[in-house]
């Protein structure tokens, strides 16, 4: 693995990610899959906790911290706030740590954090469409909101 595939891996994350949060309705944030089970608005703060803890092994200072959820649309703004610090210092000369921990902890993470929310969509009435993601648009470095379209969605 290299710095370049992690920066594509969290642009698969923004892709992924923004797909699952976008248009999510007023009262997402609390649905939970069952009592005493994360809601959907503790692990996008959990996510932001892991975008930020990702970016500080990269830049070789590895800390953590657990985060209280915010409104739904501060948590999603965090959250693409810390996939460009995390790509930024990835991008960085000085990147430090290592490519196979970054993957195997905070990206993963992600991945699978990413794939609850697309859950609880479904649990909460408001599904997100299955994609086929090997011909999405996914890019380097593009890790904001702007996304493109779906190019095939099931």
């Amino acid at each position: 693995m290299n710095r370049e595939m992690l920066r594509h891996c969290l642009a698969t994350v923004a892709y992924r990610g923004n797909k699952a949060l976008r248009d999510a309705p007023p009262d997402f944030s609390s649905v939970r899959a069952a009592p005493g089970s994360r809601s959907a608005g503790e692990i996008l703060a959990h996510m932001g906790d892991l975008l930020d803890w990702g970016a500080s092994i990269a830049r070789g200072a590895q800390t953590w911290h657990n985060s209280t959820p915010q409104e739904w649309s501060a948590d999603v703004a965090r959250f693409f706030n810390g996939l460009a610090v995390f790509d930024e210092a990835l991008a960085s000369e000085a990147s430090a740590g290592s490519d196979e921990k970054l993957f195997q902890g905070p990206i993963a993470d992600l991945l699978t954090h990413i794939g609850q929310i697309g859950m609880l969509r479904r649990l909460g009435g408001s599904p997100v469409k299955g994609e086929n993601y090997a011909v999405a648009a996914i890019a380097r470095g593009r890790v904001g909101t702007d996304q493109p379209a779906p190019r095939y969605e099931f």
